[in-house]
């Protein structure tokens, strides 16, 4: 029988692909400009479109897996992720850049959605704080490796090479799921589910996924347009990406520490606070000047204190009945931000002429 770790380290890796897949564009923004002739609006917006399917497939994503089953349907969407990324390496068409993203966004949110619950299930009572701070950290472990490898992939042998670095992991995590995985002989979170939930518990729901939706959001501003900043102070390309991984790498720390503290002083609100205010007064200094690996550093110890505690909201108001539902809705918020921001941000860079004040858009 494999073990439940062994289980964990698979659904890692999986969504360690979906984050490097996310991060492709962003960690090679200046190469994907030259070769399709985008803007950094145009950017801002090609990053946020692989989230934008989130918003419409969140609530009927835990549907579509309990009709199919949680493997199927996550192998389905690890192809549909190969399958974009394939369709945008061979063509530099903007419409097929276009095209491929969404593609792939949409097979990124049944990962997202449904691996969360594969997570439930076989950690439900034992252990699960620890399981979800590691199955958390692979999405900064995802984002770190991209900053660190593509842009010197992309540098040294092209853009198409970068599409096809992305697609040997999706394809690494295709052959785990497939051989590797298989769902538990018992479902720790069996039972009948309710239909719905109350109004009360819709509205701590969607204030939960609001205050996940805005932290990301900080993430997605230093690690889409932080690099592009630093190449703006006459940093290269691959030096900047692979300072910028630095906040990644250390959150994976940071992340299980915060969860650590949180619980054990009983006081996750606290941490939460205190934990999301550093991290935006970082972005702030780190975006107008400083010494940038000090702040990089530290930034990256700070940020991630809060995710334990945020990811344990939902759970306050949610049984096991409601479970559902009620993630469908959180990751409904989520996504709609995530959709915005970047978009957001992009214009604001190209309005001012500068990567700099993308930071400043979360901070504030």
């Amino acid at each position: 029988m494999r073990s439940r770790w062994t289980i964990l380290a698979v659904l890692f890796v999986a969504r360690t692909a979906m984050a490097f897949q996310f991060q492709s564009v962003a960690a090679v923004a200046p190469l994907i400009s030259d070769s399709v002739g985008a803007s950094l609006a145009d950017i801002g917006i090609l990053i946020g479109l692989y989230l934008a399917p989130g918003v419409a497939l969140a609530l009927p994503g835990a549907t579509i897996g309990q009709r199919y089953g949680d493997k199927a349907t996550v192998l389905a969407g690890l192809l549909m992720m190969l399958e974009g990324e394939m369709l945008m390496t061979a063509s530099a068409s903007w419409s097929l850049q276009i095209g491929g993203r969404l593609i792939s966004g949409t097979g990124g949110v049944l990962l997202n959605v449904l691996m969360t619950k594969m997570v439930a299930d076989w950690f439900a009572g034992r252990e699960i704080a620890t399981a979800m701070a590691i199955y958390i950290n692979s999405w900064p472990a995802g984002i770190a490796i991209a900053l660190m490898l593509l842009p010197a992939i992309g540098m040294t042998f092209g853009v198409t090479s970068v599409g096809i670095a992305v697609s040997v992991l999706v394809i690494v995590g295709i052959g785990l799921m497939t051989f590797i995985y298989r769902t538990p002989e018992v479902s720790p979170a069996g039972g009948i589910e309710r239909r719905g939930i109350s109004a009360g518990t819709t509205f701590a729901l969607i204030t939960a996924g609001l205050i996940w939706c805005l932290y990301n959001v900080g993430f997605a501003m230093v690690f889409s347009f932080g690099p592009s900043m630093l190449v703006e102070r006459g940093w290269s390309s691959p030096e900047a990406g692979s300072a910028t991984s630095l906040v990644l790498w250390l959150a994976t720390l940071s992340v299980p520490l915060g969860g650590l503290l949180a619980d054990r002083s009983k006081r996750g609100d606290a941490v939460l606070t205190a934990g999301c205010v550093g991290f935006a007064l970082l972005m702030l200094v780190l975006s107008r000047s400083g010494p940038v690996l000090p702040l990089i550093i530290t930034m990256g110890v700070v940020c991630g204190l809060p995710a334990g505690a945020i990811m344990s909201l939902p759970a306050r108001v949610l049984d096991q009945r409601t479970r559902s539902i009620g993630m469908g809705v959180f990751y409904t918020v989520y996504y709609a931000g995530m959709l915005a921001a970047p978009a957001i941000g992009g214009k604001l860079a190209t309005w001012a002429g500068t990567a700099t004040i993308a930071l400043d858009f979360p901070s504030r």
